[in-house]
């Protein structure tokens, strides 16, 4: 049903006038469920595997994020892996002996230092996102492309909604 607005009219409740406490303990449930797969070292391992690339698997998650949400700093990239930034400089800093990302003065403020992928760090990238294509792939077989479509609409929107 559509307002003379335009905007379509919502079906069910609204949040805020609704007893939710049980699914909100369901989806925190749920995303503590997922958050412990996705920080097992044998998941970046069993991708590393996958993807047939030779990378040390502490340095996995950043060469990801990197090619995903780079140039960043290093203590914002520190944030979002749960380390200490002086450890994730380290790291990146063996990262760009690999060639795989180079550091910078930030193009916003010059005191922060940036890295963001090379050439190969983004080559690297394509066949770990090929390789976690095709685990996910195999997962996710007896999901119809609706459902995809519903959880990647909603994981989007609620990442939206508490990044804010």
């Amino acid at each position: 049903m559509v307002h003379a607005s335009g905007g379509a009219k919502r079906q069910g409740k609204n949040v805020h006038n609704t007893g939710i406490s049980s699914q909100l303990r369901d989806l925190h449930s749920a995303l503590l469920d997922i958050v412990a797969v996705m920080n097992r070292p044998q998941r970046d391992q069993a991708i590393i595997d996958e993807a047939g690339i030779k990378l040390d698997r502490a340095l996995f998650p950043l060469v990801v994020i990197l090619d995903c949400h780079g140039p960043i700093g290093i203590v914002d990239l520190a944030d979002r892996v749960g380390r200490d930034h002086t450890t994730v400089s380290r790291q990146v800093a063996k990262l760009e002996s690999l060639g795989l990302v180079e550091r910078r003065l930030g193009a916003t403020d010059r005191r922060v230092r940036e890295a963001s992928v090379t050439p190969a760090g983004k080559a690297m990238n394509d066949a770990i996102d090929a390789a976690r294509e095709r685990l996910a792939t195999a997962a996710l077989g007896s999901w119809t492309i609706e459902d995809l479509d519903r959880l990647v609409h909603l994981l989007r929107r609620f990442a939206e909604t508490i990044r804010s």
